[in-house]
Parts: C-alpha cells; sequence; structure tokens
C-alpha cells in the first residue's frame, strides 16, 4: 500500500485507526473536546499543501526594526561626546518606529513578532539614552532610574495582562473605552500616539544636547587634554583629519575630545526642545501609570474569577 503523503492523507488513517468494535460493531472513539492545545494543530491542517511558506524574518515591517537597532546601537557609541552624530542617528531611528508601522499595513505584513520587536526597540533605545542622563545628571539619577522602571513595569504588565486576559490573538493597542479611555485614544488614534512618543523622545533627547551645550546644567563630560597631548598638537602633531575620520572619528579619542569641544553647540535651541516637549513627556508618564494600574486591576480581576472558578470545582467534587 501506498504511504501516506499528504495531511489529509494521514488525518483520514488516523481516523480509521480510531475505530473500535464494539459488540461485534465498528464504532468511532469518542472526540476529545476541542482545546487551545489543539488550535495549531487543526490550522495546519486546514492549510493547502501547495501554499508558500513565510518568512516572517524577512517581513519588511521587520526589517525595518532591524535597521532600528543598528542605527540605535550606532547612536549609543557616539553618545558620550560626540551630541551631533548621537542625536542623528537616534532620530533617525525613532521616526523609523512610524514607517515600519506603515509598511506593516501597507504590504498587510502586521505580525505578533513584529509587534513585540516595536516594543522592545523603543524600550531599549529609550532605557539607553536614560541610562546615560542619569550619568550625565547624578543630582537627578533616582529620576531618571524612576522613568526607567515606570516605563518597563507598565508596558510589561499592560502585555502580559492582554495576552493572559484578552486572548492570544489580542493585539496590547485593543483597549476597550470602558476599560480606559484616555488608553484607548492613546493607542487607537495614530497621529495622539505618534506626537507623544516623539515629543517624549525629544525632551530626553534636549536633555542629552545640554549636558553638551547648558553651562547651568551641563556637568563636567569632557575631560581635559592631557598637557602632554595638547603641547604636541601646538607643536604641530600629525592629526589624521581625513574626512571620513571626522563622520566616523573615534568618541574616546583626544582628537574627538577636542572636535566635540570645538563643536560645542549653543543651548538655545535644546531649551527650546525640553520647553515645547516637557508637557508631553509628562502626558506620556501619567498615560504609563495610568496603563500599569490598569493592567493591575485587570490581572486581579482575573485572578478572582479563576479563584471563584477553582472553588466552584472543588465544591462539585465535595458534592
Amino acid at each position: 500500500m501506498a504511504g501516506v503523503t499528504t495531511r489529509r492523507q494521514a488525518a483520514a488513517a488516523q481516523q480509521e485507526k480510531d475505530i473500535t468494535v464494539v459488540n461485534g460493531n465498528a464504532a468511532p472513539v469518542k472526540e476529545q473536546e476541542d482545546t487551545n492545545e489543539n488550535a495549531p494543530r487543526d490550522i495546519l491542517d486546514n492549510l493547502d499543501d501547495d501554499e508558500p511558506a513565510e518568512n516572517i524574518f524577512l517581513f519588511y515591517p521587520n526589517l525595518i526594526g532591524y535597521a532600528r537597532i543598528i542605527l540605535a546601537v550606532a547612536s549609543l557609541y557616539y553618545m558620550p561626546i560626540h551630541p551631533r552624530t548621537c542625536t542623528l542617528l537616534y532620530s533617525i531611528s525613532c521616526l523609523l518606529d512610524a514607517l515600519d508601522g506603515y509598511a506593516a499595513r501597507a504590504y498587510n505584513q502586521s505580525t505578533r513578532f513584529g509587534a513585540v520587536l516595536d516594543m522592545v526597540t523603543d524600550r531599549c533605545t529609550t532605557s539607553c539614552l536614560l541610562t546615560f542622563l542619569a550619568s550625565a545628571f547624578p543630582r537627578w539619577a533616582i529620576l531618571f532610574q524612576l522613568l526607567i522602571s515606570l516605563d518597563l513595569a507598565s508596558h510589561y504588565m499592560h502585555m502580559y495582562a492582554t495576552l493572559a486576559l484578552g486572548g492570544s490573538n489580542t493585539s496590547h493597542k485593543n483597549v476597550d473605552k470602558s476599560r480606559s479611555y484616555l488608553l484607548n485614544l492613546y493607542y487607537t488614534n495614530k497621529n495622539v500616539l505618534f506626537i507623544a512618543c516623539f515629543l517624549n523622545e525629544a525632551f530626553f533627547v534636549g536633555l542629552y544636547l545640554l549636558s553638551f551645550s547648558s553651562p547651568l546644567l551641563s556637568p563636567s563630560l569632557l575631560q581635559q587634554v592631557p598637557p602632554s597631548t595638547a603641547a604636541a598638537i601646538h607643536q604641530g602633531a600629525q592629526v589624521n583629519s581625513s574626512i571620513l575620520s571626522q563622520i566616523f572619528a573615534n568618541p574616546y579619542s583626544a582628537g574627538a575630545l577636542e572636535m566635540a569641544r570645538a563643536n560645542k553647540m549653543d543651548s538655545f535651541w535644546p531649551w527650546v526642545i525640553t520647553g515645547v516637549s516637557f508637557p508631553v513627556m509628562a502626558f506620556k508618564q501619567i498615560v504609563n501609570v495610568i496603563q500599569m494600574v490598569k493592567a493591575s486591576k485587570w490581572l486581579a480581576e482575573g485572578d478572582i474569577q479563576a479563584r471563584r472558578e477553582a472553588r466552584r470545582i472543588a465544591k462539585r467534587r465535595q458534592e
């Protein structure tokens, strides 16, 4: 007999195996109740064998997500002493956050992997910038540490509550108005979401620039060039002045320190950026607090319902 070659034939063969003889008559074994554990297998059985497999990792939105990560890591490399290059790379990485969502909708490539990749990238890049600000402004380090903790805790609890109680196919952006009108507005209105995220990042970028430009706030981030090195430069020591070395300069070299000191920016625009974006940044932190509180209440409601159901089952068994 020829071997089974397709899923449908395999399913038919399995059904034949499930036939048992009862009192001399063939009778099918009682089918198991459908559960979530059997759902993936049922989905696979219903797929056409000729349907091509898709590589989720190579979807356009996810490729944009990888580019965001590369740009973010590059910005961290220049963050200690090259504010202009760092700000440019970091800003492009943040702006691509809007492009990957557009690509997902345009090419019908919205995936759960892409949504998680996007969220994780946002959380990691912001945390890295806040970590630098904590070292740049030691007096306010505890505030930046609390902001990092709030951001991570809020999004993790919200994501976990959505998956655990809303279902595995429910997006964390699907927030019912009855649960929170503000969160519903924040996640469903693309303009509100983009402006809030963009200006929130702009505030921290403005603080980052002020750490290099403001004589009022800036600590001594730029170390003094050793006297021997300075004397050698004044005496005509050779300095690599190629275009590539200026664009991709070693941020920890004496030459890069001199470049940063010579190109020190004025603090006017950083102050404007932080002043304009501060109210939106504050709004974003309020949303994070509300999100964490609502997720906590949702999880508690699920716990109460689960405990009630457990008591009902235990009572039935006793009866």
